[in-house]
């Protein structure tokens, strides 16, 4: 477990726009950093425990935080302003402007298991071509760098990932396939990413994992969450067939 240093703008001054009559979106900036995950992680748990009249939930996404909230309980409230956008709107800014000490929660760190390449890693020699490498040499340094999730998104449970070593940059497919089975561990770009349940995708796919990424049974239900640190770990077929049956 990790702890980081809760920090906001005057780093990141906010754009705030409406989405819906029932949300807004905070935006901090515009590239994707490490720094700017831990403004909007901080921002962003700082307002669910301190929460205005009518605020539903958050999403957090690269560079923005989704507010959702009940217009109705919102206009009820005694929050300034004539419409709902200006309300909320007052409420995030006030929020944005305050100097808040202490810590980010605490972050997990989660090793996964991977058995990659062979009929779990279809598109491990793509990756390696693409790159001048070897199967080996993009298993070694797929598994020897830690993860930061920097959003949950695309479907439910799907943790995009940065920090990946930049000699396995591989563009995404150009005709996605129309089933990845869960658990498969793809590239796209700079990111790695893990698909949790079975659906289509273009990722290029090297290996897959025989953990349950996404279960509706849990009290969090994904595995991963943003901000999480991930690693990944190599495992044979005898290793990923003892967990899948756990």
């Amino acid at each position: 477990m990790t702890e980081q240093s809760a920090y906001f703008t005057p780093d990141y001054p906010v754009n705030i726009y409406g989405l819906s009559e029932q949300s807004v979106t905070v935006e901090f900036g515009t590239v994707i950093s490490e720094k700017l995950l831990h403004a909007i992680t901080g921002f962003n748990q700082f307002l669910l425990k301190n929460p205005f009249p009518g605020l539903i939930t958050t999403v957090p996404a690269y560079c923005t935080l989704t507010v959702f909230f009940d217009p109705l309980q919102v206009l009820a409230g005694e929050l300034p302003g004539e419409t709902v956008f200006d309300k909320v709107s007052y409420y995030l800014n006030k929020i944005n402007q305050l100097k808040k000490d202490g810590l980010i929660e605490k972050n997990n760190e989660i090793v996964i298991p991977v058995y990659y390449g062979g009929d779990f890693g279809i598109d491990i020699s793509t990756v390696a071509k693409t790159n001048q490498l070897s199967e080996s040499e993009v298993i070694e340094k797929h598994t020897s760098t830690q993860y930061t999730v920097y959003m949950i998104g695309f479907v439910p449970g799907f943790a995009y990932m940065g920090g990946m070593d930049a000699s396995l940059q591989t563009p995404r497919k150009q005709v996605p396939d129309a089933k990845i089975p869960a658990g498969s561990v793809g590239i796209a770009g700079m990111q790695t990413g893990i698909y949790p349940i079975e659906t289509p995708g273009g990722w290029q796919i090297i290996g897959r994992t025989p953990l349950k990424m996404f279960d509706v049974n849990r009290n969090q239900p994904s595995l991963l969450k943003g901000g999480d640190l991930v690693s990944f770990r190599s495992i044979d077929i005898d290793e990923f067939n003892a967990l899948a049956e756990q």
